[in-house]
């Protein structure tokens, strides 16, 4: 009953920002994203009598049962436990090759990875449909990355948020030259945790209704263009969701604001590569770090004028990844 998975971080290029039932997870409105090679979380779960309680490591830390962290992991396990007709507590222990909770979606892979490996380790076989609804409960953006390639998260409409799940609009095939480069602006895990800036904002910004109607538009808009491969009308349309979410995180009371004087410079260079001609597009999360939309044959101009900003630290080069897999070689 021991299983480990890799499974890959994914960048919204339609965002999702405000939860429409706390309990369920559910959306206000559906987003859309790619899962990408090269940022990717490995988690390795046991699931075992000698263990009297669940154990949760994450990049060489062991949680408390008290921190926020391991009580997500244990509502993860405890989903599986329910779904597997079993009472047996776990180990598990996980590890990101990218920074932790600092805007480059590690909670979607993390949580990605856990449900996978913990409901093959409970000897469940569950439906990538299935795999994507479970993981929703313990990080929204983690139901996107159960899928290979591009995909939507389906804000759903049912009660009981069965129609919420994510499916691919094209596999990694599909666009092979696509490319994300991850700018590293900093590497500290980010102080407001992106679902209580979620909550603080469904409260009280004042653009949240206008907000998600929109985000709901762009999200069918982006499948279109997805399967068009426009990328110019794709990479404005991100861009300009991206600004709309943090004008939302913004004008929430207090403000939560994310972003950091490197993230503003690696902004202000991209609108001047723009202007220069290039094909290239920012997007943000809920982190300092700013992540570039661009093609396989401009990353070599892109990367050279980025470099010179002294606020990147290092950039990340992204290809269309896929969903989770299991593998051989286990942390424990």
């Amino acid at each position: 009953m021991k299983v480990t998975v890799k499974a890959n971080a994914n960048i919204a290029l339609t965002k999702y920002w405000g939860k429409k039932d706390a309990a369920l997870k559910t959306p206000y409105n559906s987003s859309t994203s790619i899962t990408l090679e090269g940022l990717e979380t490995t988690t390795t779960v046991e699931f075992d009598k000698k263990y009297p309680k669940d154990i949760f490591i994450l990049d060489g830390k062991e949680y408390t049962e008290t921190t926020d962290e391991y009580k997500e992991v244990k509502e993860q396990l405890d989903i599986i436990r329910s779904k597997a007709k079993m009472n047996l507590q776990a180990k598990v222990m996980s590890k990101n090759d990218f920074p932790t909770a600092a805007g480059f979606a590690s909670s979607a892979s993390g949580l990605a990875a856990l449900t996978f490996a913990s409901a093959k380790a409970a000897g469940l076989n569950l439906s990538v449909e299935e795999l994507s609804k479970i993981s929703r409960m313990g990080s929204g953006s983690a139901s996107r990355s159960l899928i290979d390639g591009f995909a939507i998260w389906h804000r759903g409409s049912r009660a009981d948020g069965e129609d919420s799940f994510a499916e691919q609009i094209a596999p990694k095939e599909y666009w092979p030259e696509f490319r994300i480069l991850g700018c590293v602006i900093s590497k500290n895990a980010k102080k407001i945790k992106s679902r209580a800036g979620m909550a603080q904002s469904v409260k009280t910004s004042p653009i949240f209704k206008q907000w998600y109607e929109h985000a709901e538009i762009d999200a069918q808009k982006m499948v279109e263009l997805i399967k068009k491969k426009d990328f110019e009308a794709l990479g404005a349309l991100a861009q300009h969701n991206c600004i709309l979410m943090h004008a939302c995180a913004m004008t929430t009371l207090p403000p939560v604001i994310y972003w950091a004087p490197g993230t503003i410079e690696v902004i202000h260079r991209v609108l001047e590569l723009q202007d220069e001609g290039v094909k290239c597009y920012f997007t943000i999360d809920g982190g300092p770090q700013a992540k570039i939309i661009c093609l396989e044959k401009d990353v070599p101009k892109i990367t050279e004028e980025v470099k010179k900003l002294e606020s990147v630290h290092e950039i990340i080069e992204c290809k269309p990844g896929t969903g989770p897999r299991e593998i051989k070689k286990h942390l424990f």
